[in-house]
């Protein structure tokens, strides 16, 4: 594995080729039965198909013996019409059963999935980007469900088919199965080869995947700025040397390939040489008929499509095994403990935090700060003053570099659930109607709580004013919502969900200023009675505050009321004159 560069993405774990395979033996164990069942109707179906050789090789015997009647070959003819039936039925179920299994192994490997990614530690997302979670959820998934529905059954049937004709060229003439064996070594060669090269191609492929997706993401989400900086050349040029990284790989598997059934070809010339040799041979010292001879070639030549098939197959499968590796990678981390604290109280208590993103480059600096039960504390200070990052400790999202944070006495990480609710600018609406955006944060809420949850922040208005009331949609292809009435929405969710603490990071930033007073009165009703951390974007919430605290460069250098601090002339005093003059009157 190479290096990774400074400032590149860590990753979200890919776990092992053989931990893969045990997790996937692990939802499959509870499907056992329907798996025999699926593996036994499609052995019937594949032995049911091999009558159709000796039936041909039967009609070849009666003309070249020259005694066959015309009664004969139309019985021969009917046995295969009904073996073609009979094959083609028990074929289509169990294929059918095949699917089904598949279908429900991967249903739960993906909400196995879904259930730890959304566990994940915040964190650990952003140090990977979106990017790469973004694709596992959709690239890998419909590539192994894919894999699920097309390669799966054509694999099972290609085994059965594999083993199931050798077993039957035995039958004929154990000389017959020598010959064919002729054709496994290369193919194993071959599939060695293939493997070989196929399982870390495909891996990159897939983390080349993640950069493009992740360069793209970056590159779309910001393009108000970029085209503001006229950095439209450099953006363009990151997303097409990570559209050429993924090329090239993509290349080098095409080549790989071509290169792979060249040596499949080979292996068909040779076997198929061989059992025609042992059948001229045969035929000629009266050890086998000429109908036996031609059963055996054509049980051989029936072989390529299965053999091809399955060894095909490792093209699919690399590719899924790849994908199904970085499912499994996340499926596989720790749920959420079971067993949380509840908190004494809900004051907050910051002792001698320190904390840095990456090591060498502190953010923030022995930190105190105590916040009291129902108590509103404002954060203000310049831009890069770690106001965010101290309100994300608070938050549990990341744990401080040094010192601690308790919350009730309990680190916020193991605290119990809807203890601490965090509110940031960048705020989703999820697709579908406005009453089940609103349920998300309590899903027994009713209509009259959704529409008072709303009435407290002063949205209740526009909510009924929409065109379907609480039914309509929102969301992606649904009615669109403005920036402040977005902010307006996730306090209700604030109020329905009834935190005892909240940490606000900016959220009234969304707002114009012409919405900016009415959202601020909306969050004032939203935390009143909770404690609350806010990351102030405008100084008139640190005036509204029972207290504000001014960091600078990661250090507490105020810490007061607003008019005590005014009254004191200084950082703070300097900012709300700075800010209080760009004010209108």
């Amino acid at each position: 594995m190479t290096a990774k560069a400074p400032g590149e993405p860590t990753l979200l774990p890919v776990a092992t080729p053989t931990r893969t395979r045990a997790a996937v033996a692990e939802l499959l164990r509870p499907q056992r039965r329907p798996a025999l069942t699926a593996v036994t109707v499609m052995a019937v179906a594949t032995a049911v198909g091999l009558l159709t050789q000796p039936l041909l090789g039967r009609i070849v015997d009666e003309v070249a013996e020259g005694e066959g009647s015309a009664d004969a070959v139309t019985v021969i003819a009917a046995l295969l019409l009904a073996v073609a039936v009979a094959q083609g039925l028990t074929t289509g179920w169990g294929l059918s059963l095949v699917s089904r299994l598949g279908e429900t192994t991967l249903a739960r490997m993906r909400e196995r999935f879904v259930e730890r990614a959304l566990h994940l530690p915040l964190d650990r997302v952003e140090k990977a980007g979106a990017g790469d979670l973004t694709a596992r959820v959709t690239a890998d998934v419909s590539l192994i469900a894919e894999a699920v529905r097309n390669a799966l059954p054509e694999l099972v049937r290609s085994a059965l088919a594999i083993v199931l004709t050798l077993g039957a060229m035995a039958l004929l003439d154990w000389r017959f199965l020598l010959a064919a064996l002729i054709a496994v070594p290369v193919q194993a060669a071959t599939a060695r080869w293939y493997v070989a090269r196929a399982v870390p191609l495909y891996a990159a492929q897939r983390v080349a995947g993640s950069a493009q997706q992740q360069q793209l993401l970056d590159t779309v989400a910001g393009s108000s700025t970029v085209r503001a900086l006229r950095l439209e050349a450099e953006h363009t040029e990151r997303v097409t040397e990570r559209s050429r990284s993924l090329v090239e790989l993509t290349m080098r598997g095409v080549r790989l390939v071509l290169g792979f059934y060249a040596r499949l070809h080979i292996a068909e010339y040779l076997g198929l040489a061989a059992v025609l040799a042992t059948g001229y041979w045969l035929v000629r010292q009266g050890s086998a008929s000429l109908g036996t001879a031609t059963a055996a070639a054509l049980y051989f030549h029936s072989l390529f499509t299965p053999v091809n098939a399955a060894l095909a197959l490792l093209d699919d499968a690399q590719s899924a095994g790849a994908s199904l590796a970085r499912l499994v990678g996340v499926a596989d981390q720790p749920p959420p403990p079971a067993g949380r604290a509840a908190p004494d109280g809900t004051g907050i208590t910051v002792r001698g935090v320190g904390h840095a993103y990456r090591p060498g480059h502190p953010v923030l600096h022995d930190v105190d700060l105590t916040v009291r039960p129902g108590e509103r504390v404002a954060l203000v200070g310049a831009s890069g003053a770690g106001k965010t990052t101290l309100a994300r400790l608070v938050a549990g999202i990341h744990a401080p570099t040094t010192g601690t944070v308790l919350i009730g006495g309990v680190p916020p990480a193991d605290l119990t659930p809807r203890t601490v609710a965090l509110i940031t600018q960048e705020t989703h609406v999820f697709a579908g109607p406005l009453a089940d955006d609103l349920r998300l944060a309590r899903p027994d809420a009713t209509d009259d709580e959704l529409r008072a949850a709303l009435d407290r922040v002063d949205a209740l208005a526009w909510a009924d004013a929409l065109p379907d009331g609480l039914a309509t949609v929102v969301g992606e292809g649904g009615h669109r919502i403005s920036g402040e009435r977005v902010q307006a929405l996730a306090l209700a969710r604030l109020i329905l969900a009834d935190p005892p603490v909240v940490i606000l990071d900016e959220a009234t930033a969304e707002a114009g200023s012409a919405g900016a007073r009415a959202l601020e009165k909306a969050v004032a009703r939203a935390v009143d009675g909770r404690t609350a951390l806010i990351v102030a974007h405008r100084l008139s919430q640190a005036a509204a505050a029972d207290r504000v605290v001014v960091l600078d460069a990661g250090r507490v250098v105020e810490n007061g009321t607003h008019d005590e601090l005014r009254a004191a002339d200084g950082p703070y005093a300097a900012l709300w004159h700075a800010w209080s003059d760009t004010r209108t009157p």
